[in-house]
């Protein structure tokens, strides 16, 4: 039985289709990121309530699985920024809070610092040495399942201190899931710069989230 042999030009098409990905994916999520902050920004200065939650997650999910099913068109890139702009537009109301405290503009400044340290220091983690990360697809889908329940179970009984533990929950989730994303890019599992740009985005997102909360509760203005 002879063994297959990988030929040094189909090496460098793969090699040379991962770093098409990979760019086109840090462009996009350039692009959306600037895109989402702009509309956070508007909705501040407009001092928009937040949306209700039924609105938040039908709105999410919605444009998320629009954006899933449309990945392979020119639409993916529309449907992208429509999730992206809405996910802005409700990061504002939470901006306008934080900065209504004492000492906010400092909290939401040091969140954003700790969520670009994170992002990069662990995409470049992956990038430099190219680990495959994709043996934490188990604990993301646990960890999903487990923080959906906490965040449900918080809605209804309002337990004190679960609050700060989902925060601290979603920062270990979505760190995760940036080395997971990334490692998948670089091993040839993610093609479609759309979606690993939403995934990163989203971690990203979450990221900033989280660590605005935590940081605002052991500042004392939460």
């Amino acid at each position: 039985m002879q063994e297959r042999e990988i030929s040094p030009g189909y090496a460098q098409v793969e090699q040379s289709e991962v770093s098409s990905v990979l760019r086109n994916t840090y462009g996009l999520l350039a692009i959306t990121l600037l895109f989402s902050g702009m509309v956070a920004y508007v909705a501040q200065q407009m001092a928009v309530p937040y949306p209700n939650i039924f609105v938040v997650l039908i709105g999410f999910y919605g444009l998320f699985f629009l954006t899933a099913k449309l990945r392979n068109s020119g639409w993916g890139l529309l449907s992208t920024f429509a999730l992206t702009g809405f996910m802005g537009y409700t990061l504002g109301p939470i901006l306008n809070m934080y900065l209504s405290m004492p000492n906010g503009g400092d909290v939401v400044a040091a969140a954003m610092a700790m969520t670009a340290l994170v992002f990069f220091g662990l995409s470049a983690y992956v990038l430099i040495t190219r680990k495959d990360m994709s043996f934490l697809s188990g604990f993301l889908m646990a960890g999903f399942w487990v923080l959906m329940g906490a965040v449900v179970a918080n809605l209804f009984f309002q337990i004190s201190g679960l609050q700060l533990a989902i925060s601290a929950g979603f920062v270990l989730f979505s760190s995760a899931a940036i080395l997971f994303q990334t490692s998948a890019i670089i091993q040839g599992g993610e093609r479609n710069y759309i979606m690993a740009t939403i995934s990163l985005y989203i971690s990203i997102y979450n990221l900033f989230i989280s660590l605005l909360q935590l940081i605002g509760v052991f500042s004392g203005d939460d």
